[in-house]
């Protein structure tokens, strides 16, 4: 595997929003997650981009014997063919004459040594010598990985004709891993949302994920995880398996877009420390669990250190200015970060329609909430307005309320059926709202209930309309586009190039004539401190007269105070160029004097609201 050239990643952002990324900008090194969880939408554009680069295409068929596997796979087949040829026809144009080999190396870290030599290069006169550093420069170039999202825990067991359940190898998350791993693509899967045992214990199946050599393996594994904790458990489980943790991606439990998974309070500076400190014992673990992987299968395991197993380790969430993005890589040590929502506004870097790319520009700090609408019944980083929340307003109205679940990733209630169905389904939602209607309660409070259910939205489907009328596979008129933006996007204005965007990560938003973001935009952490802050309020509103629930708030109150004693201590420091540690020290101040307020009994409810 090479080394990553940038000090960013584009993570994965819904389902649809970064289906294409690789093929917009691995050409130019950027490395990019694409989500493999919906093969139907796959399918759809696998089509759509055969056509355009007039690749050879046969349908899979809904029905077809493995055909999530095979959909997953061709889909992958495809885009690594495309950014293979892409990226060679980049290499075959020459040098300093504004052409898309230029902008691979302007794109770099400005102490990048490809940059540096480009840069370099420029000024040499001897043709002949300059010949042959041109040639060397550009054997050093290497294309953006191609990176693949599955979310473990999205991993139905469906039935076959039969009625009968299939076998684990053909749950929805396996039969995704599987078309990974059968794909020529040399690039890393990311497993996120949980810890999912019967996945991670697929992985051996695959040659992929061992080594042959000295050299990495072919496929790659990385986790996200919340905390060290996690990271640990979770990597031991493989190591005992001989798989490799390449990388353990970090990122806020509150500051993302998509799905919160948030944590008891822990906030981010917290876990960063924590894995500073402590990221040689993963080596230190690791290793000699997957040496004795080896010895006992009689797989040869090349000479390697410590250094050699170590995990990078990354973090996303939230990072919204290059002083934040510096205080990460140079003050906690991290190898690399994500930006993921701020590229939403990127039309270069991810498939975002029209409307949608308006509505996201035009947001402002109030519209972005963290919703009810995820089936899974986790909250769900949102924004006001989206076509997806139109579209279902107006079913309600008209009565016909949930969605016909055409795909069932997310069908795991079995509340009313033997059979799991989906929360947003129509089916659901009108057995549960006759539920409700049936109970002794106040009107009051079942209007309550009932619009907690109507809430529900099919994300399945409608996270990836925006792809399809992006790329004319679906008319605009067909609108019901859900996003999964980050709050941090409230900061971002309009839409941007690649080139200002990237400039932007770098420090270097002196070239373009306007700034990205505002000089007073809240630090990253004190963004994630008002979050949980608010969260907790909520949480506080729900508990009533449950006294275990309450202590867990409790506990919950003690691990921000503590995180914010350090994010205190954190902004008296110098601050990097761009970094507001300012706002991080008034945050603080303010949100500790709202959790005191909430906990008092005469203002809990006022505060809790």
């Amino acid at each position: 595997m090479q080394a990553n050239l940038h000090q960013f990643h584009i993570p994965v952002m819904g389902i649809g929003f970064t289906i294409d990324s690789p093929i917009r900008v691995a050409h130019l090194g950027i490395s990019s997650v694409v989500s493999i969880v919906d093969d139907l939408l796959l399918e759809k554009v696998r089509k759509h981009y055969s056509t355009l680069y007039q690749l050879p295409y046969q349908n899979i068929g809904r029905t077809a014997a493995d055909g999530r596997s095979r959909r997953v796979r061709a889909f992958l087949e495809m885009m690594h063919t495309i950014v293979q040829n892409r990226f060679e026809a980049v290499k075959q144009q020459r040098l300093f004459t504004d052409s898309e080999k230029d902008r691979y190396f302007e794109l770099l870290p400005n102490e990048h040594p490809l940059r540096k030599a480009y840069k370099d290069l420029y000024f040499m006169s001897d043709s002949t010598t300059r010949g042959l550093l041109e040639e060397e420069l550009t054997a050093r170039m290497v294309p953006g990985e191609i990176q693949v999202n599955i979310m473990s825990k999205v991993d139905v067991l469906r039935n076959g004709e039969d009625g009968l359940p299939l076998p684990s190898d053909y749950s929805d998350a396996s039969t995704a891993l599987r078309g990974f791993a059968e794909s020529p693509v040399e690039g890393s899967v990311i497993l996120s949302a949980g810890f999912n045992p019967r996945l991670y214990g697929y992985l051996p199946a695959f040659s992929g994920f061992y080594r042959t050599s000295a050299a990495r393996p072919k496929k790659r594994v990385i986790l996200k995880v919340s905390d060290f904790r996690s990271a640990l458990i979770q990597g031991k489980f493989l190591a005992k398996k001989g798989i490799e943790v390449a990388e353990f991606r970090i990122e806020s439990g509150i500051n993302c877009g998509g799905h919160a998974f948030a944590s008891e309070g822990i906030l981010l500076p917290t876990v960063l420390e924590e894995f500073a400190e402590k990221k040689g014992e993963l080596a230190q673990t690791f290793l000699p669990m997957i040496e004795a992987y080896y010895a006992e299968n009689n797989m040869a395991w090349p000479e390697l250190t410590e250094a050699d197993l170590t995990p990078a380790i990354t973090v996303q969430g939230g990072i919204g200015t290059n002083g934040e993005m510096r205080r990460l890589l140079e003050h906690y040590g991290v190898d690399g970060t994500g930006w993921g929502s701020p590229f939403l506004l990127v039309p270069e870097a991810t498939c975002v329609d029209a409307e949608t790319m308006t509505l996201l520009s035009d947001a402002v700090e109030e519209d972005f909430y963290l919703s009810n609408v995820s089936p899974l019944g986790v909250p769900f980083n949102n924004v006001r307005n989206t076509g997806s929340s139109r579209y279902n307003r107006e079913q309600i109205e008209k009565g016909k309320p949930g969605s016909k679940c055409p795909k069932g990733f997310l069908a795991y209630n079995t509340e009313f059926t033997e059979n799991p169905i989906c929360t947003a389904s129509a089916q659901y939602q009108l057995l549960k709202i006759q539920s409700i209607k049936e109970q002794q309660a106040d009107e009051t409070a079942k209007k309550a209930l009932i619009d907690r259910v109507l809430d529900k939205d099919c994300l399945c489907n409608n996270l990836g309309f925006s792809a399809l009328i992006r790329l004319g596979i679906v008319p605009e008129t067909h609108g019901r586009q859900s996003v999964c933006p980050g709050p941090n996007l409230a900061y971002f204005k309009r839409t941007y190039s690649l080139d200002e965007m990237v400039d932007h990560i770098y420090g270097r938003s002196g070239q373009h004539d306007n700034s990205i973001v505002a000089a007073d935009r809240p630090h990253m952490f004190a963004k994630e401190i008002t979050q949980y802050v608010d969260y907790l309020g909520r949480m506080l509103a729900l508990t009533g007269d449950d006294k275990a629930g309450y202590r867990k708030l409790l506990k919950m109150k003690a691990n921000l105070e503590k995180g914010m004693d350090s994010c205190y201590l954190l902004s008296q420091q110098k601050p990097y160029e761009g970094e507001n540690l300012d706002s991080l020290a008034e945050t603080v101040y303010e949100q500790r004097r709202r959790l005191d307020r909430m906990f008092e009994p005469a203002g809990t409810a006022a505060e809790a609201s």
